[in-house]
Parts: structure tokens; sequence; C-alpha cells
């Protein structure tokens, strides 16, 4: 499976963005996928999961009511709709694939990741 994650930029605080992640492959909707963000200093941050089996998703925390994770199996893409942004979203934001990951929140349990696209959030 290979990941090209889109739409990342400049946007002021309180606007939305959405993150697009293409991917290859003719299993996609078997794949759980997920989006993590990554600051300096940081490790990976867990953002949100998507099972489309299940018809589960998941969300951190810090972004929940916020941020909404889509997709669509027929365009093998997922989305990262942003909304409500702060400062503290600013990040590179990775697209990150799997089978079945144990913990779906755990970064080092996906196989397959994307390059990563910036999101600078600002006044």
């Amino acid at each position: 499976v290979q990941l090209q994650a889109s739409g990342g930029g400049l946007v002021q605080i309180g606007g939305s963005l959405r993150l697009s992640c293409a991917a290859s492959g003719r299993t996609f909707s078997e794949y759980f996928m997920a989006w993590f963000r990554r600051t300096p200093g940081k490790d990976r941050e867990f953002v949100a999961a998507d099972n489309y089996i299940r018809n589960n998703t998941y969300y951190a925390d810090p972004v929940k009511g916020r941020f909404i994770i889509s997709r669509d199996n027929a365009g093998n893409t997922v989305y990262l709709q942003m909304n409500s942004l702060k400062s503290e979203d600013t990040a590179v934001y990775y697209c990150a694939a799997d089978m079945s990951p144990a913990w779906v929140r755990k970064s080092s349990l996906y196989k397959y990741w994307g390059q990563g696209t910036l999101v600078t959030v600002s006044s």
C-alpha cells in the first residue's frame, strides 16, 4: 500500500482545513486508516482512525468534536476534516494504514505511512 497525503497549509485560528490521503491497492476498505501528527521534539501523536469493516471511528481527546475522519472506498481516499483549528493543532500530519493494528492509537503498529503534510494554524 502506498499513501499520499495532501491538503496541508496555513490557516487562521478557528478556521477549517481538509486533509486527504490517497491510497493504492484494491483492498483499501479492509484497512484501518489513521491520521497521526508530529510536532518538533515530540513523538507521533494519534489523531483519528477509521475501521470501515466494523464501522468504528476513534478520536484523540484533543480533537474530539472538531475533527472528522471519513473515507471514500471507491476513490481509495481517507479524509480528515479539521474544524475550529487551534494553534496547538500545528503539526505535520501523517496518514497511516494497517490491516489489523492491535492498538489503533499506537503509531508503531501501522505498517504503511504517507509522507506527511504540514498544517500551520496561526493568528
